[in-house]
């Protein structure tokens, strides 16, 4: 028998010293209680209860096959975000190895870690795969591994390996490869079970001295000691299905899914009022939806705590731990809204936020009022071909024609962002309330729809997408004159386009401008302030002009007369930086 004294929990040099002589931090184990835990860790604090768990050596290894999966050995030219390629050239759905060579995709989906998240999500993440890894296995002088093929596209659960304080697992449905940063674990059967059994904090709790890290690698979790209770396994299962069907839910209601269908104000718009002839207001809809959310939220947390007490009991570990679950550990609406003081509360700006990306979506043709998901995801797809494709005679709504919306702070242009973002608002809620829903919009903006495009919009888009941006904003140095237009939909001639249809007549205009408001300066009728306001206008509209001219002579002519040729494939990276002098400035991107 050996007596130790545990002062991990304390900080300070004298914090130790004083709870050295705490009896409530001695303890006293023997060496070989230590041996009956794989790896023979020192866990010197743990009960007996716990040594006794250890002891009926029955371990997750047991039960499913702890895996790291495909590793490139050059992520950066091997893997993309979904978003970023052609969506045709996206193998979804496969089956097994066999299908996938068969099908000869070139990007398949991977998992790949990520954020703290429970029960689904986190899947963005492609890999080249095609002609069976070709590239990776023969072009590729670092080292790579592609392992375990008969397990491909297997359903399973994976994780994130690293984390600060807990484990988050997450399924992984049938058609998605397992990745190197996202391990994996594949069951026979009870995956449900599985899945809820390391959600829980019973594993967390074995976790701390089987990796005193944190780290989540497959060994570790293999050795998490499991017992299977059978009365308790239906409620068990059942729970974490109503668990997983929320998280997917929820996770699909954003864009940069994969399975997006369509915006969530309007999803509830077509569902819950439309079908009973009713045109609300956008914030009736918005109410709506904190409702709708709200309830899967706390339906969540409820479940998350009844599954810990479950766990807690089938290990016997009531004296030890508390099935509590903070709300701020609840994963779900983690952009939507926010914990304050034990409240959630919905971030309305946020939630209009997305609205906006989806009705940009939809002047661009990447989304359609007239169906539900992608539209035009494929570089050389025109409008007419999508159209054709989801039979649609007559759009709702219809895309921009030549890919270039310009974003001013004047209205200078008809079809500008701020116009056509109105009459997409007009279009789904109608006329009848169009002012009393722009004004909701401003109001949780916290500032005009055109400021808001002109400052806000784009920083948003960005980081929406994690820096792999799919609308490509134009923008002069000082952002005097800035459009916007789609990747996806990128022709050689698109940016000459902005130059001849856009910069040079918008120059025409604010010249125009300016010869209008010298007449008001030199003018017998003009008041004196007026006069004074014409003659700070035109300051204003001269500097913008010079940066404007020089933008153009300098920059923007030399990219509207050279037909530079993109390839999607070579991701967001590579492409954007092919036009870096004369589009926004993305820190850290193009080095």
């Amino acid at each position: 028998m050996a007596t130790y004294i545990r002062l991990t929990d304390y900080k300070s040099s004298d914090e130790k010293e004083q709870e050295f002589f705490n009896p409530e931090n001695r303890y006293e184990s023997k060496q070989e209680d230590f041996e009956k835990i794989p790896g023979s860790p020192v866990a010197y604090w743990v009960s007996d209860k716990v040594i006794d768990i250890f002891n009926k050596k029955s371990y997750l290894g047991n039960f499913g096959d702890t895996k790291k999966g495909v590793l490139t050995g050059n992520d950066e030219k091997y893997v993309r975000t979904w978003f970023e390629v052609n969506n045709q050239k996206i193998g979804f759905q496969l089956i097994d190895y066999s299908d996938m060579i068969k099908q000869n995709s070139k990007w398949i989906p991977v998992t790949s870690g990520g954020s703290f998240r429970k029960w689904y999500g986190n899947f963005e993440t492609i890999v080249n795969m095609e002609n069976d890894s070709y590239e990776i296995k023969y072009c590729n002088a670092n080292n790579f591994r592609l392992r375990d093929s008969s397990f491909y596209f297997r359903e399973c659960i994976t994780w994130s390996e690293v984390s600060s304080n807990l484990l988050s697992v997450r399924q992984v449905p049938n058609g998605i490869l397992f990745g190197n940063s996202g391990p994996v674990c594949f069951f026979k059967e009870d995956i449900l079970y599985f899945t809820a059994l390391l959600n829980s904090p019973v594993a967390l709790s074995f976790f701390k001295f089987l990796s005193p890290t944190m780290t989540f690698g497959p060994e570790q979790v293999k050795r998490i000691p499991t017992l299977i209770n059978n009365k308790q396994k239906k409620i068990i299962e059942a729970t974490t299905q109503q668990n997983i069907d929320i998280s997917k839910e929820e996770w699909d209601s954003r864009e940069t899914s994969w399975d997006f269908a369509q915006n969530e104000l309007l999803r509830i718009l077509n569902d819950e009022f439309l079908v009973l002839n009713e045109k609300p207001t956008l914030e009736t809809v918005y109410n709506r939806y904190c409702e709708y959310w709200r309830e899967k939220f706390f339906a969540l947390h409820v479940n998350e705590e009844e599954l810990n007490r479950l766990f807690i009991d089938i290990y016997e570990l009531q004296d030890e731990l508390t099935p509590d679950v903070e709300l701020k550990d609840i994963t779900i609406l983690k952009n939507e809204a926010k914990i304050i003081d034990n409240e959630l509360v919905f971030q309305a700006d946020e939630i209009m936020k997305q609205f906006i990306s989806y009705g940009v979506g939809v002047m661009f043709g990447r989304y359609s009022l007239d169906h539900k998901g992608l539209h035009v995801a494929n570089i050389n797809e025109s409008l007419d071909d999508a159209n054709s494709k989801f039979n649609i005679q007559n759009s709702t709504f219809e895309a921009d024609d030549d890919n270039v919306i310009p974003v001013l702070e004047d209205d200078y242009f008809k079809d500008d962002i701020s116009s056509r973002f109105v009459q997409f608002v007009k279009a789904t809620f109608g006329e009848e309330n169009l002012s009393e829903n722009i004004r909701f919009i401003e109001n949780s903006l916290g500032s005009t729809l055109r400021k808001y495009f002109v400052k806000g919009f784009y920083e948003d888009h960005i980081k929406r997408y994690k820096k792999r941006p799919i609308y490509w904003m134009v923008a002069s140095p000082k952002k005097g004159f800035m459009s916007l237009i789609y990747m996806h939909r990128y022709e050689v001639d698109t940016f000459a386009r902005v130059r001849n249809s856009y910069l040079t007549e918008y120059i025409a205009k604010l010249e125009a401008h300016k010869e209008t408001l010298t007449l008001t300066t030199t003018s017998d009728t003009a008041s004196n302030a007026d006069k004074k306001s014409a003659d700070k206008q035109i300051k204003q509209i001269e500097s913008k002009l010079k940066e404007l001219i020089e933008f153009d002579r300098d920059k923007m002519m030399h990219f509207a007369q050279n037909n530079i040729e993109i390839d999607l494939d070579d991701g967001v990276k590579v492409n954007y930086c092919k036009f870096k002098d004369i589009l926004y400035p993305i820190k850290g991107l193009c080095k």
